[in-house]
């Protein structure tokens, strides 16, 4: 049990659904479902390929960040964390390509692990996970986009 005299770490308050952005992979701005029933965060790619860069296992995709535009297309790289089984809400499973990369929620950013998956039919191009969450955030489901557009102050 926790000591109850510990100050309590501050933690953001975030929407059901937030807009967050990728620097490391180029994404400007995503709209993402803060879904805490998920353990793992999953981003939209497609014409994914794995390639070797020096002795490293990388990941190139592609991805649309906005739900209904395919004429902009974003074009990623990042180094392969793992290739693992996950099992979506619907009971499938998949083997994905996991990386890491900062996240931005407004003025604040942390590393999170983020599988690859074909998003293309469904209504939010990123899903933030718990493990992507945890000690960082909680969120308020009657709330949505506290942080603003990236880049705008809120």
């Amino acid at each position: 049990m926790k000591d109850k005299l510990q100050p309590q770490k501050k933690l953001l308050v975030a929407g059901w659904r937030e807009w967050v952005s990728l620097p490391g992979l180029g994404i400007d701005a995503i709209k993402a479902k803060m879904d805490t029933g998920a353990r793992t965060s999953c981003l939209h790619a497609f014409e994914v390929e794995r390639f070797t860069k020096g002795n490293d296992s990388w990941v190139k995709f592609s991805m649309h960040p906005n739900q209904h535009d395919t004429d902009t297309v974003v074009r990623c790289e990042a180094k392969v964390l793992d290739y693992r089984k996950v099992t979506d809400s619907g009971g499938h499973c998949e083997l994905r390509y996991v990386v890491r990369t900062i996240v931005n929620f407004g003025e604040q950013s942390w590393p999170a692990e983020i599988t690859l998956t074909n998003r293309d039919n469904m209504k939010f191009r990123m899903l933030v996970g718990r493990t992507a969450m945890s000690d960082k955030m909680v969120i308020n489901p009657t709330l949505s986009y506290q942080f603003g557009l990236p880049g705008e102050q809120k």
